[in-house]
């Protein structure tokens, strides 16, 4: 599978910058959805009421998945990788 890499920063209440990957699959196009995504990951790491957007969320490029992300994807519809300050 063949998967879409948004490349996400958000600025965290204290501060700091959280990147990380929102990974779709490569034929998923709708931005809302990608950012709606982006938005319920958000949610889990406690960061409610955030309005992803252009700004913070671009398509960066087109990978191959590994079998963690494919499964990520099929339960779910999207998969996260943290990259930094996502703690």
């Amino acid at each position: 599978m063949k998967v879409a890499v948004w490349d996400t920063y958000v600025k965290k209440q204290n501060g700091t910058v959280m990147n990380f990957d929102i990974m779709v699959p490569d034929s998923l196009k709708d931005e809302k959805v990608i950012y709606g995504y982006g938005k319920e990951y958000l949610q889990t790491k406690s960061i409610d009421g955030y309005e992803l957007t252009s700004e913070e969320c671009a398509f960066c490029h087109i990978e191959q998945a590994t079998d963690e992300i494919i499964q990520g994807i099929d339960d779910k519809g999207y998969f996260i990788i943290e990259l930094k300050n996502c703690q």
